[in-house]
């Protein structure tokens, strides 16, 4: 890791990490980026290539592959979102390549796993010559295909803190399976007493204008889990969307298409946290 980073340092602002380049390459193919240098991040696989639960944390490398989110126990016990938005990235060939890391810091304002952090209040860990410093999803994210990573510093790890009695969920629409969404929404709670203690609800594809949707998280906390209640929470949700009609469809079809998904993935995520509490 050291030596990526004096190579970004020394190289300047031209110079981009390569990892699995599954984001980069069809960027450098449509000349939307010109990099003058790539440095490979490649071999730092089995360095950061994990998924581990520390200090009541779970905890992932940066260089952890999609394929092994998908198949990683412990996320499909504790952080099922994961292992729902996987499920719906791409295809086995970006799967066994493309890694967290890589589709984290390309900030793609449709990306599935932008979401699934956000939602579960994921704390990214930042590291330069000066040390590492750890930033939230609200702070990481500062827009499309921006992030606070600087020109010399790299992402090496992915933290969420594990809550008892909490469950996640994520689902998107798209027009063929493993495409960009039309729009995705990902959903966690946490109960306490047959309440809502915390809530976390993220937006994708439908111009959002954070990455979190503050004001349907506070309908929720404070209150009893129920389909009224999801559905207020999905009112609010589409108020802060702002989509743009394409190909995908109209700008009224992705909001209504992010409500019935923020009201689809609480349902499951209070359902998930009703399981563990049993």
């Amino acid at each position: 890791m050291d030596n990526a980073i004096e190579l970004l340092s020394e190289l300047g602002p031209e110079a981009r990490l390569l990892a699995g380049g599954h984001s980069l390459l069809p960027m450098m193919k449509l000349r939307l980026a010109s990099p003058e240098y790539l440095i490979d991040i490649d071999p730092l696989a089995d360095e950061l290539g994990y998924v581990a639960e520390h200090d009541h944390e779970v905890r992932i490398g940066a260089m952890t592959r999609h394929r092994e989110l998908l198949e990683s126990e412990l996320l499909r016990r504790r952080l099922a979102i994961f292992t729902d938005a996987e499920r719906v990235i791409a295809d086995p060939v970006v799967r066994n390549r493309g890694t967290i890391g890589g589709a984290l810091c390309q900030a793609d304002p449709s990306e599935d796993l932008v979401a699934a952090c956000a939602a579960v209040g994921g704390q990214m860990v930042i590291r330069g010559l000066a040390g590492e410093r750890v930033v939230g999803m609200r702070e990481f994210y500062r827009g499309p295909y921006r992030t606070a990573v600087g020109a010399a510093e790299m992402l090496v790890e992915i933290r969420v803190r594990l809550a008892d009695d909490s469950g996640s969920a994520y689902e998107k629409v798209d027009r063929r399976v493993g495409d960009w969404a039309v729009a995705a929404a990902g959903a966690a709670v946490s109960l306490v007493k047959g309440r809502i203690a915390a809530a976390g609800i993220a937006l994708a594809a439908v111009g959002a204008r954070e990455v979190t949707c503050a004001e349907a998280e506070e309908v929720l906390v404070g209150q009893s889990p129920s389909d009224e209640l999801f559905a207020r929470a999905a009112r609010a949700a589409q108020a802060a969307c702002h989509p743009v009609a394409d190909q995908r469809g109209s700008a009224e079809y992705k909001r209504h298409v992010a409500g019935v998904l923020t009201e689809r993935t609480l349902r499951r995520a209070a359902a998930r946290a009703r399981a563990e509490q049993g």
